[in-house]
């Protein structure tokens, strides 16, 4: 095939795909099989292989390009992307309308019409294009600057890497020659977030709360490999253009949105009056639960851009637009019994067992009532009619009990006396809300839990690894403690049910693998009481080596940054008991990495030598990462704010450290400051 001739394939290849990407993502109209759009993708590929100098950005084939980014760079929007101010009540959603009324009559303006819409729980992002292609995406971050995610949007099949133009005027497609700005919702659907939920729970991962979070944590994995993987939606919502004549209205936008090859989501409706905005809202609150995808609310926007201009904004929201959230979904059912399930520290958690109720979209059975506390300021009873809340969140709560519907046979909830696994006597510290089961040497849930802990993503990470697998593990006495793991091989694998070859193959890889991972996550994985990944990593830093870790004092231990006196002892008493140190023992057999290895792999002066302290929420980082980057420099991080800190980076809604910082004179960084920083070494 000559290269002409693969150009003109190419060509009709890609116009093909996105064609069938459009049907099936945007209109839910698919034209042709999984199957047969496979083929075609397929033929692309192996075409770009055979003729790399072909490939363009706007390619379907670069939707995944596997770009592993460490630091998002910071992009300012063209324009703020302000957040909205919210209602809950009928009669401020009143007040709203009729101020809208009073402001313009007062600029002689008396008709006017809003576009109500539906407010999607996801994240909102910015796309530009330029000459019809996708060039740049990003997170709305603090509203005048954001992430740059362009590698991790492109893998959402809703947003268009060239927009269409086939069935565009002349007047449109010249548009397209200037500029363009989509804002718009990035979300998860429902049934992807039950997916990705029940696979993490497989692998022993935390769950997402909800499909939000899910979402916001996708946008923020460094490999677009992975986010592809997780299938997410852009809903457009907004168009803007300095070539957009303030007269094309709000509505007429989202039309050409449409037409451009934007998903919009559903329910966008004009609204002449405010007895038509609150039968949209009456509606639609009551078909949320039928929709793919969670929302919150509504929004409601003044359709016409000059009306809009001349009420203006705050330095928060605009004043021509408000947000209307729904009321949280409640649900009333029986109490059948209370369920107490064991911790891997032997914590008690009390569990509701539910007569079986729907509650948005799902059926409810059980919701945690967190502890004995809880129970008695709910004056819990067997029998009792509860009511359950759900605001979007996936874990329902129990809110309140119905006491003039309690029946004459209702029964008081006893705290249990004996283990519900292994039915030793229970236990309660002295100042501390929970019972506990003091036999971790035996007691089945405990020993479970603990490898599990181990397995989890934020300490060894050892995929393939979950619930059912360990279970399987214990009960065919191959393992004892996370130790025994690395004394497992494919012979011993094939006892367990459904464990083909590869199946053996993959898990065996993956704990080969978690010998290499850091110390401090070795620390975290360990499951020392009250040493969570903060405390992990001060000991790592403090610490060497496992051995310097096991025979430091009580003295040595309070020294560290963040850990106090009940921590100390904790550690202390952890490295005193004989099955851990057995432990200890099986990991330096199996060459697990039980000292520091870390290197600074980054110079900057700035940062090296210096602690950090972080509050507040980041836009740019997860906490994580933001600490992560700070030790790659060579800096310390810390919890708590001290005289020997040296820098405070406060985000949004920052509390008491920023306080305890300027009061102790330590220079605060806002998050642009601090990745300012980061990039530059002196």
């Amino acid at each position: 095939m000559t290269k002409a001739q693969a150009e003109k394939e190419i060509q009709h290849l890609r116009q093909e795909i996105e064609r069938h990407n459009y049907h099936y993502y945007v209109l839910a109209q698919p034209l042709i099989s999984d199957y047969e759009f496979d083929q075609l993708m397929e033929r692309l590929l192996a075409l770009e292989r055979q003729f790399p100098e072909l490939v363009t950005p706007d390619s379907p084939s670069q939707r995944v390009g596997g770009s592993v980014t460490k630091i998002f760079p910071i992009v300012t929007h063209r324009r703020p992307m302000l957040s909205l101010s919210n209602t809950y009540s009928e009669q401020e959603l009143k007040d709203f309308y009729e101020r809208i009324e009073k402001n313009l009559a007062r600029e002689g303006i008396l008709l006017f019409e809003f576009v109500a819409e539906l407010k999607y729980d996801g994240v909102a992002v910015s796309l530009i294009y330029r000459n019809g292609l996708f060039v740049q995406g990003a997170t709305r971050g603090d509203g005048i600057s954001g992430d740059d995610i362009t590698a991790n949007l492109k893998t959402v099949r809703t947003i268009p890497l060239r927009l269409r133009t086939d069935t565009l005027s002349p007047t449109v497609m010249d548009l397209l020659s200037s500029e363009l700005e989509v804002r718009g919702e990035v979300l998860m659907l429902k049934q992807d977030f039950q997916k990705l939920n029940a696979q993490r729970a497989e692998t022993g991962e935390p769950l997402f709360a909800n499909p939000r979070n899910a979402a916001a944590g996708t946008l923020k994995q460094q490999d677009s490999r992975e986010v592809a993987k997780r299938n997410l939606t852009f809903v457009a919502y907004q168009l803007d253009s300095d070539a957009l004549s303030d007269e094309v209205t709000h509505f007429e936008r989202l039309e050409l949105l449409k037409t451009l090859g934007f998903y919009l989501g559903c329910g966008v409706e004009r609204c002449h009056s405010l007895e038509q905005i609150q039968a949209f809202l009456k509606s639609w609150e009551e078909r949320r639960d039928t929709l793919p995808f969670e929302i919150d609310g509504a929004v409601l926007k003044l359709n016409d851009m000059r009306q809009r201009a001349l009420l203006g904004e705050t330095m928060k929201s605009p004043r021509w637009a408000i947000a209307y959230k729904f009321s949280a979904r409640q649900a009333e059912t029986k109490l059948l019994g209370v369920t107490f399930q064991v911790g891997r520290i032997g914590t008690i958690t009390p569990v509701a067992e539910l007569q079986p109720v729907k509650l948005a979209g799902s059926t409810i059975s059980r919701a945690t009532l967190h502890n004995l506390d809880e129970i008695k300021r709910l004056d819990l009873h067997v029998g009792d009619t509860v009511v359950l809340e759900k605001s979007g969140d996936v874990i329902p709560k129990v809110v309140r009990a119905l006491p003039e519907k309690r029946p004459a046979d209702a029964v008081a909830i006893e705290a249990p006396t004996h283990c519900p696994e292994c039915h030793t006597p229970l236990i309660q510290p002295p100042n501390e809300v929970n019972l506990y089961c003091p036999n971790e040497l035996d007691c089945p849930a405990q020993i479970r839990g603990r490898i599990l802990h181990y397995a989890s993503r934020h300490a060894m990470d050892i995929e393939h690894l979950g619930d059912a697998v360990v279970r399987q593990l214990l009960q065919a006495n191959l393992i004892r403690d996370a130790g025994d793991l690395y004394s497992l091989d494919k012979s011993s694998l094939s006892q367990l049910e459904r464990f083909a070859e590869k199946s053996a193959q993959n898990l065996l890889d993956a704990i080969e693998k978690s010998k290499s991972r850091s110390f401090e996550r070795l620390i975290f994985g360990l499951g020392i009481r009250h040493v969570g990944l903060a405390t992990a990593r001060a000991l790592a830093q403090r610490f060497p080596s496992i051995e310097a870790l096991q025979h430091a004092s009580l003295e040595d231990l309070r020294k560290t940054e963040d850990v106090g006196d009940v921590i100390a002892e904790s550690i202390y008493s952890y490295f005193r008991k004989e099955h851990n140190l057995q432990l200890i023992e099986k990991l330096v057999r199996a060459g697990v990495t039980l000292r520091n290895t870390a290197r600074i792999t980054i110079e900057n002066e700035k940062i090296k030598g210096k602690t950090f302290v972080f509050t507040g929420t980041l836009t740019q980082l997860t906490r994580e990462e933001a600490k992560s980057l700070v030790l790659e420099r060579g800096g310390k991080v810390s919890d708590s704010v001290s005289k020997r800190t040296h820098y405070v980076v406060a985000g949004t809604a920052a509390g008491s450290k920023l306080e305890k910082a300027q009061a102790l004179g330590i220079t605060v960084l806002s998050e642009a400051e601090f990745m300012n920083m980061l990039n530059h070494s002196s």
